[in-house]
């Protein structure tokens, strides 16, 4: 009995996790991540196709493939090893890669994309067998067989309709060549320069091969992750999937060690026996912790040290070692200078018979929004909203996320050696290129080059950036001179730029020509532009011309005239004398009529007085006579 009420409670809290989100919720849905399929020839079925991303393999986001399809005619299914068949599909040499198509059934997706793998084919088409939507081609749980390939599957995957693969068989079979691309460029939104991505993982690091592989990836990918996260080009949120107890079994023995705040929040248990080893509960709690690490660090504008937690603890507290605790979880958040007091107040009490709002808000966040589906599968990356399928390996994420970015917004993390093919590097892509100045109009992105005229040193380049770029406005002569004609000689250099916004060429002065190609330097001497007087003698220099004059003569350029160096002394000798002597003389008249003008006023005023005194004037008869009165 004890052992039905043990195998009955791990089914219902496997099957929880789609209805326990919360008891208000809608239904949830599983979205079907999809690329773009082309079929470009034979013009009979030429046209789009939907196709279901297959969950494992490197789907090659941001990038297209193209090929041409082949259907074995033995082992259709893919479900034994192609050369026991005699059957390769390896591409000869210049010749289109090889898509193979499948039919479903008999045996796992994966084994039947392993085995064309192995047969040379570079990705995987499995035909539907019934008429229904697409579905996910996910990964099989790993057992012992299972786990040697899985990992190993490096070609893109997806499945196709069971109408689309009738249609594309039948083509074949009536000798025509089917080629198609396979397109991810837009199966990752990118609206911005900032993509936005999630990682929906899990503290347990016992539970096998897919454990193994999630605890590998988060220590190989956090390099990147961490640069992303530091030069603020990504916004990144780790989840954590927990499930509750069904009502009837929270008291029991079994829904009391895998929950926390009485079976409301649950995970498996870690080694699936309740009798031993660590508890499903101790897997919650690390989760919590872990996701209040993340709360703490980003209150602190260092988000990014959940990922020097995450791959510390993974190293210094393992289940095996019996380390995974509380204790070796504190040394690990002391020794990365955490506030370890914020972080156990945001777990609260997992005792408690109440909701604990993070591990609620994990709940509510699991339930499908917009584009983006339930999650159901762990781990589930999610960028920009998109539920990434693959392989969980550093250069696939990182192209994935990569391709989140607006074109030409990619950091440099996005555009190194592994992550994306540079194609400037032959023949510039196709685009404009100035040999001479070293200047191209090829950019290299994410998703492969874009031709634009570029801007140096301040300097805008304009033109259609395939055949034409000309450097404008201010500066642009620095830039290999506009474009423009110039030569150096003799320490002596010229130019047929002119430095304005028109950006023309121009030959200078002394010069003729187009202005582009060539400027012709003027004989003026030839052309009798300059030295015409009888006694001027003309020697023609690049780009200019010297006259001189004859004997005692000076050349006089305003006026193309020689003038005598004695009679040029002489002339200026009499002026200034001349000068001279007017001054003098205009001094010498002033001061004469000053000095006149002074003396008669003062011998008016003298011979007035005196007069006074004996006679009184007509105008002074109120003047009293002073002799007079002293001789009364």
């Amino acid at each position: 009995m004890a052992h039905r009420e043990s195998m009955m409670i791990k089914l219902l809290l496997g099957f929880m996790l789609l209805s326990c989100m919360h008891h208000e919720s809608a239904i949830g849905r599983f979205v079907v991540e999809k690329n773009s399929l082309t079929v470009t020839s034979p013009e009979s079925i030429k046209g789009n196709h939907d196709s279901a991303i297959g969950n494992f393999g490197i789907p090659q986001y941001g990038g297209s493939m193209a090929g041409t399809v082949d259907y074995p005619k033995e082992n259709k299914k893919g479900c034994r090893k192609f050369d026991e068949f005699g059957i390769s599909f390896k591409a000869n040499p210049g010749a289109l890669p090889k898509f193979v198509l499948l039919d479903r059934g008999d045996c796992f997706f994966a084994l039947k994309v392993w085995n064309a793998q192995n047969a040379g084919a570079s990705a995987v088409l499995v035909a539907d067998d019934i008429d229904e939507p697409l579905i996910t081609m996910d990964r099989p749980e790993e057992d012992g067989s299972s786990s040697k390939y899985i990992e190993n599957i490096t070609i893109p995957s997806a499945l196709i309709s069971n109408n689309f693969g009738e249609t594309l068989k039948k083509a074949i079979s009536n000798g025509d060549m089917v080629n198609l691309n396979l397109d991810w460029r837009e199966s990752v939104p990118h609206p911005d320069d900032r993509v936005e991505y999630e990682l929906w993982t899990n503290s347990n690091d016992e539970c096998g091969v897919k454990c193994d592989m999630l605890m590998e990836f988060v220590k190989s990918f956090k390099g990147a992750a961490q640069i992303l996260e530091k030069g603020g080009y990504s916004l990144f949120t780790p989840h954590y999937i927990t499930w509750y107890c069904p009502q009837a079994f929270t008291i029991s023995k079994q829904c009391k060690s895998q929950c926390i705040n009485h079976g409301r929040y649950c995970a498996p248990d870690p080694e699936q026996d309740f009798s031993t080893g660590y508890e499903g509960k101790d897997v919650v709690i690390e989760n919590l912790r872990q996701l209040c690490v993340f709360k703490v660090a980003n209150e602190s504008r260092k988000a990014w040290i959940w990922w020097d937690y995450v791959t510390d603890f993974q190293i210094r507290c393992p289940m095996k070692e019996k380390k995974y605790n509380k204790e070796c979880a504190d040394e690990v958040i002391k020794s990365l200078g955490l506030d370890l007091g914020k972080i156990e107040k945001c777990m609260g009490d997992p005792n408690a018979d109440s909701d604990n709002i993070v591990l609620k808000e994990e709940q509510d966040a699991q339930i499908g929004k917009g584009s983006r589906g339930d999650v159901t599968i762990l781990p589930t990356l999610v960028v920009n909203n998109r539920q990434y399928r693959g392989k969980l390996e550093k250069g696939a994420v990182l192209k994935a996320i990569c391709s989140g970015f607006e074109e030409t917004t990619e950091p440099a993390v996005c555009l190194s050696d592994g992550v994306e093919t540079n194609e400037c590097l032959e023949n510039n892509g196709g685009c404009w290129h100035d040999k001479s100045a070293n200047v191209t109009a090829c950019k290299d992105t994410f998703r492969g080059r874009v031709c634009e005229c570029p801007l140096v040193d301040g300097v805008q380049f304009k033109g259609d950036g395939y055949t034409s770029c000309v450097a404008s406005g201010p500066g642009h002569c620095k830039i290999n001179n506009g474009g423009c004609w110039h030569e150096s000689r003799n320490g002596d250099s010229f130019s047929a730029c002119l430095d304005n916004e028109n950006g023309k060429c121009a030959c200078p002065s002394g010069f003729k020509g187009d202005g582009v190609k060539s400027c012709e330097d003027v004989d003026e001497c030839k052309e009798k532009k300059a030295c015409q007087c009888p006694e001027c003698s003309c020697k023609n220099t690049w780009g200019s011309y010297e006259c001189s004059c004859s004997g005692d003569f000076l050349y006089y350029k305003d006026h193309d005239t020689c003038i005598s160096k004695t009679a040029g002394k002489g002339k200026s000798s009499w002026a200034a004398m001349w000068i001279i002597f007017l001054s003098l003389a205009m001094a010498a008249g002033g001061a004469y009529l000053v000095y006149k003008y002074r003396w008669r006023s003062y011998m008016d005023s003298e011979i007035r007085a005196i007069m006074a005194q004996y006679m009184p004037l007509d105008n002074q008869s109120g003047v009293v006579n002073h002799v007079n009165e002293n001789h009364a």
